[in-house]
């Protein structure tokens, strides 16, 4: 296509971007090759291949010494990096993060959940061992926070499509039990005392 376009004939929109900030982020999982190479760390012996640190805070202090060089090293073209005026590092997530993640927001995990079971007339509980679980498993995954969400689903989806047969005014634990599925979260509920 012409000038790489896919529809050559569309015309191009300009976009005053000034006032535009752009955010990029991935896993660069490369760049930390690179970036010991520039500073001089290799390794010697038999084992002379350069490794990232397998300590994700290692790794992190290793990352916070990123230059623009290095990611242009990397294959990011110089034009695109020119763009980015501050390359900055997150550190990496460690499961009491990733329970503050589930239960902290607004809008988090754990009270999306107990807001459902609310509409049902229910309540719903999540006991610190069983977020703990949750947190380490997603930390398993190496997708960062993205986990908790598909982990909670594959845990919650069936009991929240059972819940509007099983009853009402019903107080539900989630435990390490139910996580691990040794227990029925359904099966475990406890009837609501009444309030006076």
């Amino acid at each position: 296509p012409q000038g790489g376009r896919r529809h050559p004939e569309q015309q191009y929109i300009q976009i005053d971007t000034t006032q535009i900030l752009f955010i990029c982020g991935g896993t660069f999982t490369e760049l930390a090759d690179i970036i010991k190479r520039r500073i001089g760390q290799r390794a010697i012996g038999f084992s002379s291949e350069t490794r990232p640190p397998q300590d994700p805070h290692e790794l992190a202090e290793l990352l916070e010494q990123t230059t623009p060089e290095d990611v242009i090293e990397f294959g990011i073209i110089p034009e695109f990096v020119g763009r980015l005026p501050i390359i900055t590092t997150l550190a990496p997530l460690d499961v009491p993060a990733l329970i503050r993640i589930m239960t902290e927001p607004r809008n988090a995990l754990v009270r999306q959940y107990q807001k459902f079971f609310e509409m049902e007339g229910c309540k719903l509980e999540f006991q610190p061992p069983a977020l703990k679980l949750i947190a380490e498993k997603a930390l398993q995954r190496n997708t960062g926070a993205r986990a908790l969400r598909s982990i909670s689903e594959e845990l919650m989806l069936d009991y929240m499509f059972q819940l509007p047969e099983v009853g009402r005014r019903t107080r539900y634990v989630v435990t390490e039990a139910v996580v691990q599925g040794k227990e029925d979260l359904l099966r475990r509920g406890r009837p609501l005392k009444e309030s006076a």
